[in-house]
This record gives C-alpha cells, structure tokens and sequence, in this order.
C-alpha cells in the first residue's frame, strides 16, 4: 500500500508539472522516442539528479497489443508503474515477470531487457535515471 501511495504520488507530481510546463516543456522534450515499432515514450520531464553527470526522464510509456519490445538497456536504472493494460517482462538473470495495472517492476542500469504486451497493450509511467549524453534506450543482442 505504502509502494502504490508513492508511486501515485509521482504520478500525480509528473502530471502536475507536466501541466504548468505546458507548452515551454513540450518544447524542449521531444514528443516521442521511439525504440520498438509498436512502442511510445512521451516524455514529461527531464532534469539533473543531482545537477551534473546524470538526469531524470519522466516518461509515459504506450505498448501496442501483442507488441514485443526488443531486448535493450540504459544508461540508468529504470523504475515503472503499469498505468493500463498488462505485459511481460523479461529481465537478464530474472525470471519472467507478468505486470498488470497497479504493479511496478525496477530494472537495474545496463541490464538487458525486453517484454510484451497483452492483448490490450500497456501504458506505463517509467522514470529513468541515466548518464547524460547517452542513448535512452540502445539495444542489445
């Protein structure tokens, strides 16, 4: 219960500051970053932690139906919150975890992953915390 009030509460910190960016933070973030056809990021913050080497993206994360998204890291550890919908998640060294609306899942920086979504696709609420200047997301064999 404590885990779903905190990740509500950033959902609702995203969703508020994404608001009174309005239209100044749509224009420094890219609309979407697409890795996987099938697969949307729209990202709703960006900034240091602490201000230097690393920064924080806040992203929404839409899965189309029956979509596998290819295996791939970052420069950062990931944290998600299944918005909507469900999928399965395949983490190198872990074994697969099944994720429904409600669940979050962590995903260690630089560990190769992938998943799929179920048959009503997935949105989700994902944080990344990654080395500046790198790729968000690069695939991996």
């Amino acid at each position: 219960m404590f885990r779903r009030s905190i990740l509500l509460a950033v959902a609702g910190f995203a969703i508020t500051a994404l608001a009174a960016g309005g239209a100044a933070l749509a224009q420094k973030l890219p609309t979407a970053v697409t890795q996987t056809q099938g697969l949307k990021r729209i990202p709703l913050q960006k900034f240091d932690v602490p201000p230097g080497e690393r920064e924080t993206v806040v992203a929404v994360v839409e899965i189309a139906a029956n979509t596998d998204v290819a295996r791939h890291t970052h420069p950062g550890p990931e944290t998600n919150y299944i918005l909507e919908g469900d999928l399965t998640l395949n983490v190198e060294g872990q074994a697969p975890k099944i994720l429904k609306a409600g669940d979050s899942a962590y995903v260690p920086a630089g560990t190769p992953h992938a998943a799929r979504s179920g048959a009503n696709g997935a949105k989700l609420l994902v944080v990344y915390i990654v080395e500046k200047g790198k790729p968000l997301a690069t695939a991996t064999p």
